[in-house]
């Protein structure tokens, strides 16, 4: 999508669709070989983008009973987007996939039915449960709540544009591109249509929640490659060099390994870290036309350098405090167990 933008310019979003489809190298549109290729890349990236919610959902459904809850689980996600139940009803259809295949996993079969279970029986009562309650009873109370939520922070003007980005920056870095992270990501990304129509706040909600995602990865490799690397692992200082990288190209997850080492003293770090650079970036009404990519951007991304600064500032917060929470917030060691009396001969 960035690199449609790159290439065809901003407009791109409006008539990628139809010079992709009525188009060709050899019957270029008015716009010239740019605007193709800016057209074929921005259909690319919507398309793909297209499968978020149901691969969130299926993989979630994948996680709870293996491979026969993947179907469902796609499908129960497909459902979410078709009844406008977003990142949430993702997560919801993923669930409810995930635990009616799980539940019918364990029935116990005639053994010439064995065979059917997981390949044809499983997937496809597993999916007309989780999709049919997604569609008659969930699908409209969530769509209710996304629209409801969307508008509310939509909505919020002055003061409240920061405190947004305080939110969407401490929900971002809560688990590192889990559910939290991903209800703040689908809301940004969900705005962002509007925002190239022209409402600039949807715009400024992409860029505080892209800004507040960089923070964790980057924090942690500034700790434990240049703060303090002897309060960190070996690997735990190889993980910070790939995650300077994966920081700036807004890839969460190069966190991970620390908040799996050391959840209780990287994660409030990292939220405290996001949560500033979420309100600086409202703050200084930065917009970013780009739903991924970090600094690889930065031709999408207005008021770049104020960006750079939020991102700066946030990543110091972060670093500091997890160094000082790991020299002086130690864990208690568990003490040996000497109650037991000695063996005598």
């Amino acid at each position: 999508i960035a690199l449609g933008f790159l290439f065809g310019g901003y407009e791109i979003s409006d008539v990628a669709n139809d010079i992709a489809l009525n188009n060709s190298l050899t019957n270029l549109p008015d716009g010239g070989m740019m605007q193709y290729l800016g057209a074929i890349l921005f259909t690319l990236g919507g398309l793909a983008f297209g499968f978020l919610v149901p691969a969130l959902a299926g993989f979630i459904s994948f996680a709870m009973a293996d491979r026969p809850g993947i179907a469902p689980g796609f499908t129960a996600g497909a459902l979410a987007v078709f009844v406008g139940g977003g990142f949430i009803g993702g997560i919801v259809g993923g669930l409810l996939a995930g635990l009616a295949a799980w539940w019918l996993n364990q029935l116990n079969v005639a053994r010439w039915l064995r065979g059917l279970m997981p390949v044809v029986i499983i997937p496809l009562l597993a999916s007309i449960f989780a999709s049919g309650l997604m569609l008659l009873v969930l699908g409209g109370p969530i769509a209710w709540l996304m629209t409801a939520l969307s508008d509310w922070l939509g909505g919020l003007t002055g003061a409240g544009v920061v405190i947004l980005g305080v939110i969407l920056g401490l929900m971002m870095c809560f688990d590192l591109g889990g559910p939290i992270n991903k209800v703040a990501y689908g809301f940004a990304t969900a705005g962002l249509s509007a925002g190239l129509a022209g409402d600039d706040r949807y715009l400024q909600i992409m860029a505080a929640v892209m800004a507040a995602g960089m923070v964790p990865p980057l924090a942690m490799a500034l700790a434990s490659t240049v703060l303090a690397r002897g309060l960190f692992t070996e690997p735990e200082r190889e993980n910070g060099k790939a995650a300077w990288l994966l920081g700036a190209a807004f890839i969460s997850e190069g966190a991970i390994p620390f908040a799996a080492a050391d959840v209780f003293r990287v994660i409030p770090a990292t939220m405290l870290g996001g949560a500033v650079t979420g309100g600086l970036s409202m703050a200084f009404a930065v917009t970013a036309k780009a739903p991924h990519g970090g600094v690889f951007v930065f031709f999408a991304i207005e008021n770049f350098w104020l960006w750079l600064l939020s991102i700066a500032i946030g990543t110091l917060i972060s670093a500091i405090l997890v160094v000082v929470l790991k020299r002086f917030a130690r864990r208690t060691p568990v003490a040996a167990d000497v109650s037991a009396a000695p063996v005598t001969a």
